[in-house]
């Protein structure tokens, strides 16, 4: 799983790490007479690039004790410098590992809170589209962690929230039960916003028939949701239940992406570091011919498409048993002042046995 955050810094102090927005920075330039004639500086932007990984076992188990030299990232095929590495956890059991403290590994109390939005997507087949529910609720009772935020929603012709993120167990089971209902909410007006009582998925949505306008197409929900995220400090785990999303495919029968929908929302949740779990709604056995969208949705967010299973509680454990723990990893990227554009960014480690999930690249630039 590799999310990006990035922040540009000027090199004097391009080694402290934040979250924070992108600032841009230009190199400094001496006074034009100290300067030999004909010499000059070139620009550039320094960004610390901020990627989140999840390195597990073939189980899914969370590796823990992995240092800078476990890692290889790579810009264009190129390896990068890291500048620092950290583990993040909600078990203190493991933050407190030794192992952790003996190879150099920072095990940060900062990111305890996990975030997870149960999202899903009208669907021809009711009775999976139950089922789904009905697991999803057993999870919420049983499965959740006292320090797990959870929000609901659902999306047929609009998107509809039916929960903000919230710790309540009751008001997610009842939430979960209107969105496979498809029953309508409320809207998003400013008196439904909460304030001061933790994160807020309203809170980054349109306000009142905005929200409905604005979310025609699946694509559009998702993106917006995404965006509403942003300034939710950590990783964001999208559980979207679904058949697929409306596809083309070229005359070898190949799938391909929406050319005009799926850029805008694969980059909005790279940027609002969401990872994206289509669990598919199809019946165990049976072919999907709408899987490579959803499988192309999980790789490039790094996230994991389930199908093919014959219980919904095995996709609700299992990611929440991989998100238990990740890896940030930083470093520094230059870039032509003023440049922007898509980074390509893989990440590998040393043994081949552990399983990556990372994203695929960052927005650089303004």
């Amino acid at each position: 799983m590799l999310s990006t955050y990035f922040r540009t810094a000027s090199l004097a102090f391009a080694a402290a790490l934040c979250l924070a927005p992108a600032l841009v920075a230009q190199s400094a330039q001496t006074d034009q007479e100290q300067q030999p004639q004909g010499q000059f500086e070139e620009k550039v932007d320094v960004q610390e690039v901020l990627l989140d990984v999840l390195v597990t076992d073939r189980q899914g188990n969370v590796i823990v004790g992995l240092d800078k030299n476990d890692f290889q990232v790579l810009e264009d095929g190129k390896p990068v410098e890291l500048t620092g590495i950290a583990f993040y956890s909600n078990r203190r059991l493991v933050q407190a590992s030794d192992e952790l403290t003996k190879r150099g590994v920072t095990a940060d109390q900062v990111p305890e809170d996990r975030y997870f939005v149960l999202f899903f997507v009208d669907s021809p087949l009711m009775s999976q589209q139950l089922d789904a529910g009905r697991r999803a609720r057993e999870w919420v009772k049983t499965g959740l962690l006292p320090n797990d935020w959870v929000a609901v929603a659902s999306f047929d012709s609009k998107l509809k929230v039916h929960e903000d993120f919230t710790r309540d167990r009751k008001a997610l089971d009842q939430a979960i039960v209107d969105a496979v209902k498809g029953k309508e909410d409320d809207g998003n007006w400013p008196s439904r916003i909460k304030e001061g009582t933790g994160p807020s998925l309203r809170a980054g949505l349109p306000r009142g028939e905005d929200l409905r306008d604005k979310t025609v197409s699946v694509y559009d929900a998702v993106r917006l949701v995404a965006d509403a995220t942003g300034s939710i400090t950590g990783r964001k785990n999208l559980l979207l239940f679904t058949n697929g999303f409306p596809s083309k495919t070229n005359t070898f029968g190949q799938y391909l992406p929406d050319e005009r929908r799926y850029p805008g929302m694969s980059r909005a949740l790279n940027d609002s570091n969401v990872a994206v779990y289509p669990i598919d709604l199809s019946p165990a056995g049976t072919e999907n011919v709408l899987s490579d969208s959803m499988n192309q949705l999980a790789d490039d967010t790094g996230g994991r498409y389930f199908y093919n299973f014959t219980n919904f509680t095995t996709p609700l454990e299992q990611i929440a048993s991989e998100n238990s723990g990740y890896y940030l990893l930083s470093y520094r990227s230059e870039k032509p002042a003023g440049a922007t554009g898509f980074q390509e960014v893989s990440v590998k480690t040393t043994n081949p046995e552990f399983r990556i999930r990372a994203r695929k690249g960052y927005d650089y630039g303004s």
